[in-house]
């Protein structure tokens, strides 16, 4: 129980990091959030739990894909935010497409072969 208190507190330190750094120059913050520091931190915690190198390997190459349908997320928000619509129904209905986008991606990837 501690190993994971200790990760969620390294996790939530760094998210806590980046909103302040955003506060201060939105596009700063920005670099810094689209760095994969939670994903490198995930493949260290799965490593020193597992010593397993294909799980690890699955772990990465699975997290490429699921990046790629959370893409547009990044532009649906400013976008609708742009265009009047409010903070939290921007962020549902592009949470929600990217659900759809999750779907249709592993779909498409089981189409060839490759298994998420």
């Amino acid at each position: 129980m501690t190993a994971f208190a200790v990760r969620a507190l390294l996790s939530g330190l760094i998210v806590a990091l980046v909103a302040s750094i955003a506060r201060r120059s939105p596009a700063f913050g920005a670099l810094v959030a689209s760095l994969p520091l939670v994903s490198l931190l995930a493949m260290i915690w799965l490593w020193r739990d597992t010593r397993d190198a294909e799980r690890v390997a699955a772990h990465v190459e699975a997290t490429f894909w699921y990046v790629l349908p959370s893409l547009p997320m990044f532009l649906l928000i400013p976008a609708g935010l742009r265009h009047g619509i409010g903070f939290w129904p921007v962020v549902a209905v592009a949470c929600l497409v990217t659900f759809l986008f999750y779907l249709l991606t592993i779909g498409v990837a089981a189409r060839f072969g490759v298994r998420l």
